[in-house]
């Protein structure tokens, strides 16, 4: 690695480290607000519909709560009007709107309105033509990564508010405000749900 390039990397942890609070904080503000007075501040009405149809469709409640009961689609929109800046935003809003009228061509209705059949349909098809992200080594991608579509990059945001809400990090995964004693080898059966941090 050259010079040049440790310092990209040392300046890009300073910025992450930095906006850590921020982003925490963004998590705390969408479980304050109910669901019945969420006026979106980014999406339209459309879109807003949009996503809280797709995350329902991607992690629908079941005998854990769904990404609505956790407030996942609020998430998302304060994501988007908090961290993007304007050009960003267009993106992402001509990104919402292509993947509703491509809906609505292939199936003759917007995402929202379509049956749980065709939703699966949709984003069945949008899973194999996209690329995936790489996996990654302590937050690093491993190999060269393809551009990942805009399909990929939502899902990625509605997986990251869900398991970090409140509701799932402490009630659904496993969770230890106050962690005990360093045991380092323990059988595989012995450690259960996945852990919450």
């Amino acid at each position: 690695m050259n010079r040049r390039d440790a310092l990209k990397r040392t300046g890009l942890l300073g910025g992450i480290a930095a906006g850590a609070p921020g982003l925490l904080s963004l998590l705390q503000a969408c479980s304050q607000q109910t669901r019945s007075e969420w006026v979106p501040e980014f999406l339209s009405e459309k879109q807003a519909r949009f996503i809280t149809s797709f995350v329902d469709t991607i992690l629908p409640k079941t005998e854990t709560p769904g990404a609505i009961d956790v407030k996942t689609d609020m998430f998302i929109d304060f994501v988007y009007a908090k961290t993007l800046d304007p050009e960003a935003q267009a993106g992402v809003r001509a990104e919402l709107d292509k993947f509703d009228s491509d809906c609505e061509a292939q199936f003759g209705k917007v995402f929202a309105d379509l049956g749980a059949e065709e939703k699966r349909e949709c984003l069945m098809a949008h899973e194999k033509k996209t690329a995936k992200f790489n996996r990654g080594v302590w937050g690093t991608a491993v190999g060269e990564q393809e551009p990942v579509a805009f399909y990929r990059n939502l899902k990625s945001m509605a997986l990251w508010g869900y398991f970090s809400s409140e509701e799932i990090g402490k009630n659904v995964l496993n969770y230890d405000p106050i962690p005990g004693q360093y045991r380092g080898c323990v059988p595989v059966d012995e450690i259960g749900k996945v852990w919450s941090l």
